[in-house]
């Protein structure tokens, strides 16, 4: 849909991520002039407040989580925020937010964020009301089901009113500057295209590494574990931008037809290509942290770490393992992907006592974003005792290079495209279908041959098994 909206109703108006993310990302976009000056944020969620009681609260919000730089434009911002407490349970509550939201002069967007069992009653609440008419669209934040069939139903239940080109599946980390740029480094620069495939990279590892435990997520991360928290959603996609076919054209049909032809090209796992593990007691950061089992006051079999070794059948790729590793309470907070290219066919420098090493392509996500090239070069010297090579890095840090614009939380670009109906960066039915079909299979064969998590000392990068897993391969994690 084209129209850019004038309403914008939040649910889960007061959570956590409404305080950290949403709010913040919202001010930012209205301090930036971003957003039309007749844009309308209407909250809801349980909590009985009225307008002034939600600007109060969105007030203090603000005051701890936006930039400083930003917070001359608090009083300003609030001036949008309108609220209605609702129970979603209750469908006739649902005449009074529509009565709060009004009638839009161009249209409405709806960003949903609740648990899952709330899913179907707040649609229906929404349909019922007459708010997810045409001129409505509406974004999904996960978790969007556990399996397949639970994923399914909560899709059927949203496509009964919002149409798929109204509906915007969220996945975080693709508002994130450095995912964008990983489409402009393959597709803007004839350097790498050509070298990207089978040919010429021998592997790809992806990690997103975590140092904290459940901060306050228990009942909802222990009946999902990190396969279904992080693997298959964020780790997927990047996956998938990685690996997918030059699109035709930068719009949302032509890249999300290329990703899913990705995901649906993954090969099902053996069983010795998958590490779990639970971490246990030990030191991060120099502070002794509890054991998962403690966290939670009970036993559990709940992964809080995943390592696997996958691969793709086709062209491309063929022959080319993905190492894919997340995990709580690893040493540092991390997100990265590595392209490591083959060696060279031939060295002519061996003859002169040079060692080669193959040319590495990081590219860092969090906690700094940054892209590294580690290229060969001869080590200065009159070479009487032969020839030295060393392997030195290119580095290019986004913050000096481009100092200028400011950095940017990822909720803003995916809050300002849903507003204005671009739906380039969200993820399509197909692509989440896909998603967790291969993680059943997973879990399936786990519950097949009894595979229970391995026990990590906290502060470790995982089981040993997990290194085994690539070193068999003669494949190092990239630490």
């Amino acid at each position: 849909m084209s129209f850019s909206a004038d309403r914008l109703l939040l649910f889960g108006a007061t959570g956590d991520l409404a305080q950290r993310m949403l709010l913040p990302s919202l001010c930012a976009l209205h301090d930036d002039g971003l957003v039309a000056e007749d844009l309308v944020i209407v909250g809801t969620a349980r909590s009985e407040l009225d307008d002034a009681g939600y600007q109060a609260f969105a007030r203090t919000a603000l005051e701890r989580f936006l930039p400083d730089f930003r917070k001359g434009a608090i009083d300003s911002f609030l001036a949008r925020l309108r609220y209605q407490p609702l129970d979603a349970n209750q469908t006739d509550q649902f005449a009074a937010l529509a009565a709060k939201v009004g009638t839009p002069r161009a249209g409405l967007a709806i960003f949903l964020s609740t648990a899952p069992s709330l899913f179907e009653p707040t649609i229906a609440g929404l349909k019922a009301s007459g708010l997810a008419g045409e001129a409505s669209r509406i974004g999904l934040e996960k978790p969007l089901g556990t399996c397949l069939e639970s994923s399914r139903q909560i899709n059927d239940a949203v496509a009964r009113a919002f149409p798929e080109e109204r509906t915007f599946r969220i996945d975080h980390y693709l508002g994130k500057e450095t995912v964008q740029n990983l489409l402009a480094l393959r597709f803007a620069n004839i350097l790498f295209e050509p070298l990207w495939n089978a040919a010429h990279i021998d592997h790809v590892q992806i990690t997103v590494a975590e140092t904290v435990g459940l901060e306050g997520r228990v009942s909802f991360y222990d009946g999902a574990g990190a396969l279904r928290d992080m693997v298959q959603n964020h780790m997927l996609q990047l996956l998938a931008l990685v690996a997918m076919e030059p699109p035709a054209s930068f719009d949302a049909t032509a890249v999300r037809d290329e990703k899913v032809k990705v995901l649906r090209a993954l090969r099902l796992i053996a069983p010795d290509e998958v590490v779990t593990g639970q971490y246990g007691a030990g030191a991060v950061g120099g502070q002794a942290v509890p054991a998962y089992a403690e966290e939670l006051g009970q036993p559990s079999d709940t992964e809080t770490f995943v390592a696997i070794k996958a691969h793709l059948d086709n062209w491309r790729w063929k022959g080319v393992p993905f190492y894919l590793r997340t995990g709580k309470r690893l040493p540092e907070r991390t997100t990265e992907i590595v392209i490591q290219f083959r060696h060279v066919p031939h060295s002519i420098f061996a003859g002169k006592g040079a060692r080669t090493e193959p040319n590495r392509l990081v590219i860092g996500i969090q906690p700094e974003e940054n892209i590294t090239l580690s290229l060969m070069a001869k080590v200065p010297g009159l070479d009487r005792d032969g020839i030295r090579l060393r392997s030195v890095p290119l580095d290019i840090r986004m913050s000096d290079a481009f100092a200028g614009p400011k950095k940017r939380i990822a909720y803003e670009r995916l809050l300002l495209d849903l507003i204005e109906g671009d739906q380039t960066l969200f993820v399509r039915r197909d692509e989440v279908e896909a998603q967790w079909d291969w993680i059943d299979a997973i879990r399936a064969s786990w519950a097949d041959h009894g595979l229970t998590p391995r026990p990590y000392t906290s502060g470790s990068w995982g089981p040993s098994a997990a290194i085994a897993l690539a070193e068999r391969d003669g494949v190092h994690w990239h630490e």
